[in-house]
């Protein structure tokens, strides 16, 4: 189906049982969480999907099963996140295979890729795929920045559509708009930004904390793309110690703990993470536990 880069698209956990498989049977329920709150996307693999502990095998049978699940009603985007450019291509023609709509891609893992060897990168994806592409710019976790000369390569190719914007510097978001318009969407990639990002023009949200609060996320999309800044401002203070948990190294663990809280997932990882426990476990719990005490009614 078409992909169109707006709306609240949540970063996905995977779902593992306590003997370390796939849990499809969590995942399909707290995917329609998703779709019932009226997300736009799904995307799957990414940081929050523990994307470099699964093998090729389970991406494909979770990119199938959310194909499944979401039978139309919204894109499957599949995050890649390889080693090397061949082993990229092959996971975006396996993607295409297995039914994905769009694909969001980080620059080479591991390897501290020069400006012209990461331009590279995404322009040999870019050429073996017809699918849409979102590239995923994380300079703070990921080391490499695509930079706007970089994106004015890129946008050579037609199938590379928006950007995931973690850069973490809001000002970012109109550096972008004011060089390339509306050629390249603009999707904030940082909870703790995603207000200011969507009032200074990003078109959509790819969030975590949406996982565990999927109600909440699309309200606050919605408040802000309607220019009702108030009651935006009030849902975001509430969210805001929620939403600080997805910008810490355990964001995984964090963000499952929160799905166990509202009963859309388990906390079961995949090491070498491993649960919270002690002190770092009752932080985060305390956080989430005085965040539902006070949590806000959200219509349907």
């Amino acid at each position: 189906m078409e992909t169109i880069w707006k709306g609240v698209m949540p970063a996905v956990t995977t779902k593992f049982t306590a003997d370390d498989l796939l849990d499809i049977k969590m995942f399909t329920h707290n995917i329609q969480a998703q779709l019932n709150a009226g997300v736009s996307g799904v995307v799957l693999g990414g940081t929050l999907g523990e994307a470099s502990t699964l093998s090729l095998q389970e991406k494909s049978t979770l990119v199938k099963s959310a194909v499944e699940i979401c039978n139309g009603k919204v894109p499957v985007i599949l995050n890649i996140a390889e080693q090397s450019t061949k082993g990229a291509v092959q996971a975006v023609k396996q993607a295409e295979e297995d039914g994905a709509s769009g694909l969001m891609v980080l620059p080479p893992m591991r390897y501290y890729a020069t400006s012209r060897e990461t331009v590279a990168y995404f322009s040999e994806i870019a050429s073996n795929t017809n699918l849409p592409i979102m590239i995923y710019n994380n300079p703070v976790d990921y080391k490499i920045e695509i930079t706007m000369e970089m994106f004015e390569e890129l946008l050579k190719f037609s199938n590379i559509q928006a950007v995931k914007e973690s850069t973490r510097d809001v000002t970012n978001v109109t550096r972008l708009i004011n060089r390339f318009g509306n050629r390249l969407q603009i999707l904030t990639g940082v909870d703790t930004i995603a207000l200011e990002s969507m009032l200074l023009g990003a078109h959509g949200w790819v969030a975590g904390l949406v996982c565990a609060f999927p109600l909440e996320t699309v309200k606050l999309y919605q408040l802000a793309t309607q220019g009702r800044i108030e009651e935006a401002t009030q849902l975001y203070r509430w969210f805001m110690p929620l939403l600080e948990l997805d910008i810490t190294p355990q964001l995984v663990q964090n963000i499952k703990l929160a799905e166990v809280a509202t009963g859309l997932g388990t906390e079961y990882v995949r090491a070498p993470r491993l649960s919270l426990e002690g002190e770092a476990r009752s932080h985060v719990m305390k956080i989430i536990d005085e965040a539902l005490a006070s949590r806000p009614f959200i219509s349907m």
